[in-house]
């Protein structure tokens, strides 16, 4: 029986950025995987998906061409095209994970992993044991009774990434990342969209302002939106697909040619020896402590399989903290306060911290201040000026509670208020950090000026 001083079950972007650092800690690693290299992240989901919407992006800038002084004549969209740039977009990434395993002599095992009691995984027959086990198997897409998928005319994100043809109609039911982002990539391609949505506000998670927002942007752009409204039933008999919507206003029939199913994620938990093992879990997750140990000793899980956000960069940095801590390194819990969010639509959201809704109802007294970008002369010259940056301190210390934004290219600002935060950094000193002009991030300090009657141009 081959042995290991760490294996890990999954190779998403939690498994694979685990058993690499487990290399560099000179442990003895292996990883398994049933599928592809990478996981859903990087082979159907955060890495093709941001293909897919550059391509809408392109072809979007190629419809405006006439803001900017140009002119195009002829240009169209080719969907095969489209997705085939994805898919070797992801084969890509996927190759690439190969590469920095094999670089760190990690051992890739092929097959579908099973835990066994005594610190071993049976993969399709053949029993390999570790020291330490460390589950990272992820999550797929959760289908709701009144929706059931048949993989054709009621989909997933994974067939809404490879559809054989582009759909005339779409109704996108949930408008969380997932939901919004494809929304925006096929109304873009000339699909007519409708967004279902069961609470109040399109991206429900995000403060109120960037949801309303975001709402805006999408009505102005040709999607539909409903709002308080839920998929009761679905009729696929004919032709397209017939969904009832219940509303406030009664029953709704809406008809497309394809419902694609964006309400959250399942994890991949079934199946996989839990209970043989006797792992604890609760509502669909692996109990875990601060430092992802199950309450069986030598087994730890990590990712969407547990109760922290379900984001790849939450699984990587609960991985690296997992493994440091097996290794002995003296490592700080993380904190799940201060986790960015993004979606990349368009516009892009990204966020931080508590929305205002959240600090006034935990009683703090705070300073808001807010920033449009069609104050910003770099989102002027760049013709991109809807959304704002909107953050939010405490007004007794300064610290910074929270920063939602919303506009192009803000989720690669965010990481601005995420290293702030971590660092405990006042208002005052974001003010007095001089930002560089023109830029979109300089809305960050214009938004904290704001929060201190300090602001300029506005």
């Amino acid at each position: 029986m081959s042995k290991y001083d760490i294996i890990v079950l999954g190779s998403g972007p939690g498994g694979y950025v685990t058993a690499i650092r487990a290399a560099q800690l000179g442990f003895k690693t292996a990883i398994v995987e049933k599928e592809s290299l990478g996981g859903v992240c990087l082979n159907w989901g955060c890495i093709p998906t941001k293909a897919l919407l550059k391509s809408a992006q392109v072809f979007e800038y190629l419809k405006h061409a006439n803001d900017y002084g140009l002119s195009v004549k002829d240009y169209d969209k080719d969907f095969d095209a489209v997705v085939q740039r994805s898919r070797n977009v992801a084969d890509g990434m996927s190759k690439g994970v190969q590469f920095l395993l094999k670089k760190n002599k990690i051992d890739v095992i092929n097959g579908y992993g099973t835990l066994k009691t005594g610190k071993k995984i049976d993969v399709d027959g053949t029993e390999y044991c570790a020291d330490h086990i460390i589950i990272a198997t992820g999550a797929r897409s959760r289908e709701l009774p009144s929706l059931p998928q048949d993989g054709k005319k009621v989909i997933g994100y994974r067939e809404a990434m490879t559809l054989p043809k582009q759909p005339k109609k779409m109704i996108v039911v949930g408008s969380g990342a997932i939901g919004v982002e494809f929304a925006y990539f096929y109304n873009s391609l000339g699909t007519e969209v409708t967004i279902v949505e069961f609470m109040p506000n399109v991206v429900p998670v995000e403060d109120e302002d960037v949801s309303k927002q975001l709402a805006r942007s999408f009505k102005k752009s040709g999607i539909k939106i409903m709002l308080s409204a839920e998929v009761t039933s679905v009729d696929t008999s004919g032709k397209g697909v017939k969904a009832t919507v219940k509303t406030k206003k009664g029953e709704e029939v809406l008809e497309a040619d394809i419902v694609l199913s964006a309400v959250g994620i399942k994890s991949n938990i079934e199946n996989i020896g839990l209970e043989d093992v006797g792992i604890v879990t609760d509502r669909d997750k692996i109990i875990v402590n601060d430092y992802y140990q199950t309450n069986i000793p030598g087994y730890y899980a990590i990712g969407d399989v547990t109760p922290g956000q379900a984001l790849a960069h939450v699984a990587s940095a609960e991985g690296i903290l997992c493994v440091e801590k097996i290794a002995g390194q003296h490592v700080e819990a993380l904190d799940y306060g201060n986790i960015p969010g993004c979606t990349y639509c368009s516009p892009e959201i990204a966020s931080v911290g508590l929305t205002e809704q959240q600090a006034k109802d935990q009683g703090i007294d705070i300073k808001v201040g807010k920033f449009p970008f069609s104050a910003s002369g770099k989102a002027s010259a760049a013709g991109n000026k809807d959304g704002f940056v909107k953050v939010i301190f405490d007004a007794k210390y300064g610290e910074w509670l929270g920063c939602h934004m919303i506009g192009a290219g803000v989720t690669d600002m965010i990481a601005e208020a995420v290293l702030g935060r971590k660092l405990e950094t006042t208002g005052h000193e974001v003010l007095k950090a001089v930002h560089p002009h023109p830029t979109m991030s300089e809305a960050v300090m214009e938004a904290v000026a704001d929060a201190y009657d300090e602001v300029i141009h506005l």
